[in-house]
């Protein structure tokens, strides 16, 4: 099947049309070469960094603004916060001494679900209070400034992202101090001595 555009014109008498395959293709061409350019030029100006994810910055890291949210982006071993409209502010990875790791379990629906609860009969508050909260990861950083100075930042993520990004800033640079997450174990001597 062979697909041509035609494009009609009229003559200078005006009576009868007159087909124009090479105007018709020209056209399609510089159409199809100018969403080509398009989307090359998009292409070139994206930066797509390794990892990025929505987060509200609690409180603590530099020039950022309290309970702010915002896109938390890490590329190139920089860690980087930036709110809407707002310059950004960075951290190099390899000033990370620490990742904390946390969740929060925060109520959702404000004075409307609270007047709610009050006003459901027989204790059925209690019930839509197990549905109205939403769970959320919180990730510390501390880290040292350009100065010397030793600072903390936190940050809530939602649910499952903690640990992604902690992973990430690892595998990026960051100092993390390992911790024993199990609680020790006796020996057995310690436990013979208490069976007698």
């Amino acid at each position: 099947m062979k697909l041509t555009f035609f494009i009609w014109d009229r003559t200078p008498d005006g009576d009868f049309l007159k087909r124009r395959p090479a105007l018709g293709s020209l056209i399609l061409l510089m159409l199809c070469s100018a969403a080509a350019f398009a989307q090359n030029g998009a292409q070139q100006i994206t930066v797509d960094p390794s990892f990025t994810v929505r987060v509200t910055h609690l409180l603590g890291f530099e020039d950022a603004p309290n309970n702010a949210n915002g896109i938390l982006s890490l590329q190139d071993n920089v860690l980087q916060f930036q709110k809407n409209g707002k310059p950004a502010v960075r951290l190099k990875t390899d000033c990370i001494q620490d990742v904390f790791l946390g969740e929060q379990s925060k109520q959702v629906g404000g004075t409307p679900m609270t007047l709610g609860k009050a006003a459901t009969p027989y204790g059925g508050g209690r019930v839509i209070s197990l549905f109205a909260h939403k769970k959320y990861d919180t990730l510390a950083l501390e880290y040292v400034d350009r100065h010397g100075g030793v600072h903390g930042a936190i940050f809530q993520l939602n649910k499952g992202q903690g640990d992604t990004l902690r992973n990430e800033l690892v595998a990026s640079g960051a100092h993390i101090t390992p911790r024993e997450t199990e609680p020790t174990k006796k020996t057995t001597a310690e436990v013979a001595s208490e069976n007698k």
